[in-house]
């Protein structure tokens, strides 16, 4: 089995290259405006170098979640797709994509899982190189996959389609697109439904969280159209270009939130609730009585 991604790198690369070129000969003439596709390089190189590193913590996860896999297939799912019919691959295609849906929206709504998620979210730039700001830790929506081998789908089809739903994402991190033809922005995830997602101004937060396909962020009412140009990145920005900092900074908040909670109901809230969450401010007994009366 090899992974599609792997086959696909050298073009991700040349792509990066090409919008990177593009940006600086086009700069001159948004000079009066927010550029726009614009690179930075000390924040290229990060996103470059946290996708290489994603590579290897990826391979290692991928393969235990193959045993994983392999076993729900073979001892535990009701039927076995055939891996040579076509509607296989359109149950998995379909199926990793809507995995990646529920997993997506989970990992902006739960702060552990954001804590992950957020790396991806933390260039202040949206570009091809953003693509590649990958998390290291992706047991979330590996473990979200596993349902496709436990309905029956052939493990390395289920490796396959996730690849194709990675490889699809890798075009639409540009602001070089611009809206596409009305049918194909209603049914598929574009660069215009993207830049959406990467904003951090309100009405864009939590927002269009498809791979492939953008319907089901239609059907969940989760979608937003892009009306004005997004700022991006995270609502409180990172300002550093270490790599192991824009993976675990939020990690690190976490736990001194949780440390510093003297209740286990806020401790947990902090774990587990929205980011961003904090506990209601309590009234002193005094005040309440008051009021109550």
């Amino acid at each position: 089995m090899h992974d599609p991604v792997t086959f696909a790198v050298p073009f991700f690369l040349l792509l990066l290259v090409i919008e990177w070129a593009a940006a600086r000969r086009l700069a001159h003439e948004e000079a009066d405006r927010a550029p726009t596709g614009a690179y930075q390089r000390a924040d290229a190189w990060a996103s470059i170098w946290m996708g290489v590193v994603s590579i290897g913590t990826s391979g290692v996860v991928n393969f235990l979640a193959l045993l994983g896999y392999a076993a729900l297939y073979v001892y535990v799912a009701p039927w076995q797709l055939p891996a040579d019919a076509w509607y296989t691959w359109v149950i998995a295609i379909v199926g990793v994509d809507l995995c990646y849906y529920a997993y997506h929206r989970i990992a902006h709504r739960v702060r552990l899982i954001w804590a992950t998620h957020q790396a991806h979210h933390s260039s202040q730039y949206f570009n091809f190189a953003t693509a590649l700001r990958q998390k290291w830790n992706i047991s979330g929506d590996v473990f979200l996959r596993a349902l496709m081998p436990l309905l029956g789908v052939p493990p390395w089809i289920v490796f396959a389609s996730f690849s194709i739903n990675l490889i699809y994402q890798f075009w639409i991190h540009t602001e070089r697109i611009g809206k596409l033809w009305a049918p194909f922005e209603f049914v598929f995830n574009t660069p215009s439904h993207h830049r959406v997602h990467h904003g951090m101004d309100q009405q864009y937060l939590d927002k269009n969280y498809g791979g492939i396909f953008i319907l089901w962020d239609r059907v969940f009412g989760t979608f937003a159209a892009e009306t004005t140009r997004p700022h991006y990145g995270l609502t409180k920005q990172v300002d550093t270009y270490n790599i192991w900092t824009l993976q675990t900074h939020e990690y690190v908040a976490m736990a001194r939130d949780v440390r510093a909670a003297t209740r286990w109901r806020d401790k947990l809230g902090y774990i587990f609730g929205p980011p961003g969450w904090a506990p209601a401010v309590r009234r002193p007994a005094r005040e309440k009585a008051a009021v109550d009366a």
